[in-house]
């Protein structure tokens, strides 16, 4: 699959063409976060906040510009407002009108890496989650688990729905690449 076609698929809501984006630039935005906050976990926080965004604004995407550079001003601005918001005082919440605006990222038809993780024996892939950062155990436990809904985990962790099916996405490409080597 071509960036550009996985770019039209995206925004017909295409699930492999979202993981096939996310896949290609998780690294470019990751390494730029990771340069410049020097802290793996908020590199980590701000590149799930940015494909999330992305995913849920890529109907905006202008195709005259290179969609990596597009992901990295997303960051770079999520990366912005974040420490304005540790610098000022006063907090204000102009997200919260935009949590009613959910998109589906994730379908309910299982992936290969939903095949993968099945067919492990439950003992295994216990051991294989704990490997996992604990976010990512955390909402692999609440979402197959607990089974508890999108919704249910976003209000759960008080994180927006789009930032649950993104991490969640990203939790099971590296669960799966676990599974695979072991």
């Amino acid at each position: 699959m071509e960036v550009k076609d996985a770019i039209e698929k995206a925004k017909q809501n295409d699930q492999i063409a979202f993981n096939f984006l996310l896949d290609k630039f998780w690294n470019t935005v990751y390494g730029f976060q990771l340069k410049r906050t020097q802290n793996e976990n908020d590199a980590e926080d701000i590149t799930i906040q940015t494909f999330s965004k992305a995913f849920d604004k890529i109907e905006t995407y202008n195709n005259k510009y290179e969609f990596s550079t597009w992901l990295v001003t997303i960051s770079k601005n999520i990366h912005i407002d974040l420490v304005r918001q540790q610098k000022s005082t006063i907090t204000s919440q102009s997200n919260s009108d935009k949590d009613d605006e959910y998109f589906t990222i994730i379908d309910e038809s299982p992936t290969p890496e939903d095949k993968i993780i099945t067919e492990q024996n439950l003992a295994k892939l216990l051991r294989d989650i704990k490997k996992l950062k604990p976010h990512y155990q955390e909402v692999i436990n609440l979402r197959y688990f607990q089974e508890l809904s999108y919704k249910e985990i976003s209000e759960h962790l008080g994180e927006p729905m789009n930032n649950v099916k993104v991490k969640l996405l990203r939790a099971k490409k590296l669960l799966a690449e676990i599974i695979k080597k072991d």
